[in-house]
């Protein structure tokens, strides 16, 4: 009897599942059968959305400026590249997930004590990229250094590079929790993967054995094969008090250092400093 029941609930549902299968394909529409006849059809199609938006404005500009059948084709699909460039470097970003908006423009170079501008400015054109290197922000609290690295990793994810933004705390609980799930492998697949690895914040909160195991496993999957942009609070000499050992932390300073570009960073925090600005900023009437 049990079992009866049984197998028609599961029957039941099959058939339920199997409807829903049936609408849902049902409702795809289908390849034509032959190719639009017409430009804006065949447009539409080939999904030119900004050529359809644009051709019949650019068909006058090039009746008034005399414009052959090349230039016009050109202008035509030079506004389509650069419609779809803007498009997938918008996604990268958005795949990136950056936190917030942050631009080499905007920084302030003039707030921090000392800081090696020059040095920066050449590393925000992403050169170290092309050589799996990367870039290590050392510095306290407040002087800039997660404006740095999002604003670079930013950048070059504009550029076409496929990044990854990660507080470094997050990955290493992430790691730790597809430890237990048994995904681990697909896990740092997620971190080893792209171009760019963009780590913030190591060293505000220090690393069990087993968080340190998982940051070193990142850090040697990457070494010489991608880039990452790190910001730590503390100088190397004390990344023993991060990391569960010396021994690991050596380890990860050793393959950090050799193809990276060390920026260390002076200064008092900006945050203090504009709070401050703002207490002494008399309240409107």
């Amino acid at each position: 009897m049990w079992k009866s029941r049984t197998y028609r609930c599961m029957m039941i549902c099959s058939r339920r599942r199997k409807k829903r299968r049936m609408r849902k394909y049902n409702r795809k529409s289908f390849a034509p059968q032959n190719c639009p006849d017409n430009l804006e059809s065949m447009m539409k199609y080939l999904r030119l959305h900004v050529s359809l938006q644009n051709y019949k404005q650019l068909l006058d500009a090039a009746g008034v400026e005399n414009l052959s059948h090349e230039e016009f084709l050109l202008r035509l699909l030079s506004d389509e590249c650069s419609a779809k460039f803007e498009r997938q470097a918008a996604n990268r970003i958005a795949r990136a997930k950056f936190p917030s908006v942050k631009t080499i423009e905007e920084f302030d170079f003039n707030f921090p004590r000392k800081i090696p501008k020059q040095k920066i400015l050449h590393a925000a054109q992403l050169s170290f990229i092309e050589d799996a290197g990367g870039l290590v922000f050392i510095g306290p609290t407040g002087v800039g250094k997660s404006h740095l690295a999002q604003a670079i990793g930013r950048k070059a994810a504009s550029r076409g590079v496929r990044t990854l933004f990660t507080l470094a705390v997050d990955m290493v609980n992430h790691l730790d929790a597809a430890r237990s799930d048994h995904t681990l492998y697909k896990a740092m697949k997620v971190y080893s993967s792209p171009r760019l690895l963009v780590i913030d914040e190591l060293g505000y909160l220090p690393l069990d054995k087993q968080g340190s195991d998982h940051f070193f496993n990142v850090i040697s999957s990457r070494y010489e094969n991608g880039s990452i942009i790190l910001t730590a609070n503390r100088p190397f000499k004390d990344w023993g008090k991060t990391f569960y050992d010396n021994t690991v932390a050596s380890a990860i300073i050793d393959r950090l250092v050799h193809h990276s570009e060390v920026i260390k960073i002076e200064g008092a925090s900006y945050r203090i400093k504009d709070r401050k600005i703002k207490s002494r900023t008399p309240p409107q009437k």
